[in-house]
């Protein structure tokens, strides 16, 4: 009988030339690869080419698109969907040409996992995109325009422009504001440049026992003269209240809505109002104050000389 081989600490261990690999294997697996990238040459050139030429097409589309886009709603429409626009042909592009250097690659695989990945980064960058949507439905609205004047949150001043991510405006004091598009869109804004024309009012005051009917007609012809005011609709100043110290007078009229001539417009109102009443002896009353002594203090005072 053949003895069985041994087994356990006596059993046969592997030579050395069989578990590292010798030299000639490594010359062997070097030429293999060499022959792959040598083969994949041509694919690669390929693959570079339409990459280029397709992501040069990309950014000539976004130039072409802009101005013709703009042309057709706004500038901020034309400048976000040229941008799409552009940036999905470059994405095509990359597509394209992974599929050129990696024949065997599924687009439909390729997709679905950029799929999976959009949905991660959706929950990554949440605030980018909902600004991006809400970017898109802005322009796509429409409540308002480059060079309109709104108040957003507080915020007034006149709208630069809208892009992917924020609304830029420029305040009235000079100052540039960038507001994330989603806080403007879930947000009330006044568009105060919506019309040709708004109202404005100046709040005045006569002293008791004026003539109120001769104060108004005063008021009325002095504001018929002021530049800027508008005769139709014609001012309107109504009595509102009695007052500690004068009969209160609400002076309502129409101006142009931009920001800077309205305050103009309000600045000769009051000094139109202020120079009639002086021409026709209509005093405009300070505030009177009436102070009562009661108690020890009144007996204080009745003690002292005055």
């Amino acid at each position: 009988m053949t003895p069985a081989p041994p087994s356990g600490p006596l059993a046969a261990t592997p030579s050395p030339s069989e578990t590292v690999p010798t030299l000639s294997d490594a010359q062997d697996a070097a030429a293999s690869m060499a022959e792959t990238v040598v083969a994949a040459l041509p694919r690669l050139g390929i693959a570079l080419v339409v990459l280029v030429l397709l992501w040069l097409t990309g950014s000539l589309l976004r130039q072409v698109l802009e101005p013709r886009l703009a042309r057709f709603r706004t500038p901020s429409f034309g400048r976000v969907f040229a941008t799409l626009i552009g940036g999905f042909v470059k994405l095509l592009a990359l597509l394209v040409a992974l599929v050129i250097v990696f024949p065997s690659v599924n687009v439909l695989t390729i997709v679905s996992g950029l799929g999976v990945l959009g949905i991660a980064a959706g929950f990554a960058f949440q605030d980018i995109l909902s600004n991006l949507l809400a970017g898109i439905l802005l322009i796509f609205r429409q409540p308002f325009r480059s060079g309109d004047q709104i108040e957003v949150n507080g915020i007034r001043g006149t709208v630069e422009g809208i892009t992917i991510r924020e609304t830029r405006i420029t305040t009235f004091d000079g100052r540039r504001v960038f507001i994330p598009n989603a806080d403007v869109y879930t947000n009330a804004i006044e568009v105060q440049t919506a019309f040709d024309r708004v109202r404005s009012s100046f709040v005045t005051g006569v002293a008791y026992g004026t003539d109120l009917a001769e104060a108004r007609r005063v008021v009325s012809e002095a504001l018929a003269v002021v530049e800027g005011v508008l005769d139709d609709p014609p001012p309107e100043p109504y009595w509102t209240e009695h007052g500690a110290s004068a009969v209160v007078l609400d002076v309502r009229y129409w101006t142009s809505p931009r920001e800077a001539e309205r305050r103009r417009v309000q600045s000769d109102v009051a000094e139109a109002i202020h120079d009639a009443f002086a021409a026709a002896g209509i005093d405009i009353p300070f505030e009177v104050v009436t102070l009562e002594a009661g108690g020890s203090f009144a007996e204080a005072l009745s003690d002292r000389e005055v």
